[in-house]
């Protein structure tokens, strides 16, 4: 399980597809990333469409980068990418086991082929505890906002009411004429 786990570290989700980079398939099968590459490019009508391979760009390279490890150069000769590389979606990995022809080879491809499946049913089969524990805290966050606007209406209608009040006592003042008392003069006299 912890070998799968590994392995599922190692899938990416780029142009909406779960990919694994050729240095990391490389590292699996135990070979080089050039002999991989070397291979794909001997056949090339095993691995046409974006649907079995694609070539990362900079920005892509440097969102994987982000996700895995530091962005600084490394120290030592050939331990920074000089290439950019490719992304292999499941069907490419399936493909490359017939390019691969090694016992090596067929089980590490046996591996990845699982840590595709359980990440793909992972995400069409969400664990039920969580699921379940997810719609109750809606439901009690529904029933929350329910209440607030509930609240919210009752106090409208009480503001309306005292409004109401005001209106007309300004009104009923308005409408009584004022007492005709002499004013007393303002000033100097």
């Amino acid at each position: 399980m912890d070998e799968l786990q590994n392995i599922q570290d190692l899938i990416y989700v780029i142009r909406g597809q779960r990919v694994m980079l050729d240095r990391d398939i490389a590292l699996i099968y135990g070979v080089e990333t050039k002999r991989i590459n070397e291979r794909v490019k001997r056949n090339p009508k095993r691995f046409a469409g974006d649907d079995f391979m694609f070539q990362l760009t900079k920005d892509e390279l440097d969102i994987v980068r982000s996700r895995s490890q530091n962005a600084t150069l490394n120290k030592g000769r050939g331990s920074n990418v000089k290439y950019l590389p490719y992304a292999f979606t499941q069907l490419g990995v399936s493909m490359l086991s017939s390019v691969l022809d090694s016992d090596t080879a067929i089980e590490a491809n046996r591996r990845i082929m699982r840590a595709f499946v359980a990440f793909q049913n992972l995400v069409l089969e969400p664990p039920a505890k969580a699921y379940f524990e997810l719609k109750q805290e809606i439901e009690k966050i529904k029933n929350e906002m329910n209440d607030i606007l509930a609240d919210q209406n009752d106090i409208n209608e009480f503001t309306r009411a005292q409004l109401d009040a005001i209106s007309t006592a300004l009104a009923e003042l308005q409408a009584k004429p004022a007492a005709s008392k002499p004013r007393r003069p303002i000033g100097f006299t």
